[in-house]
């Protein structure tokens, strides 16, 4: 059997990260069983979700543009507000003419 390579988005997920995808996935997607397993709400596991896809998004975005990918990581970490990363990324793409 050929040794698989972890795919890309996931290589750059941290550990707490890839632990949420497993329990996802062995509760079979459901969010519910995955909230008792932490022991939280329904909208709290949800609401982590959306992170997770958004980081998932964010890696495959690294490569097209790493400037655009690190604001977006930082506004999906909550290091800087929505708003101020919508404005950062409108004028770093006015300054290349996109």
């Amino acid at each position: 059997m050929p040794i698989e390579t972890v795919p890309e988005w996931m290589a750059g997920l941290e550990e707490e990260d890839v632990a949420f995808v497993r329990r996802f996935v062995l509760a079979s997607g459901s969010l519910k069983e995955v909230a008792g397993g932490y022991g939280v709400t329904y909208p709290t596991v949800r609401l982590r979700l959306d992170r997770l896809i958004q980081k998932i998004h964010l890696s495959e975005d690294t490569a097209a543009d790493p400037y655009i990918a690190l604001i977006k990581r930082l506004a999906v970490n909550e290091k800087l507000d929505l708003d101020t990363a919508k404005v950062l990324i409108s004028a770093y793409k006015k300054t290349k003419g996109e």
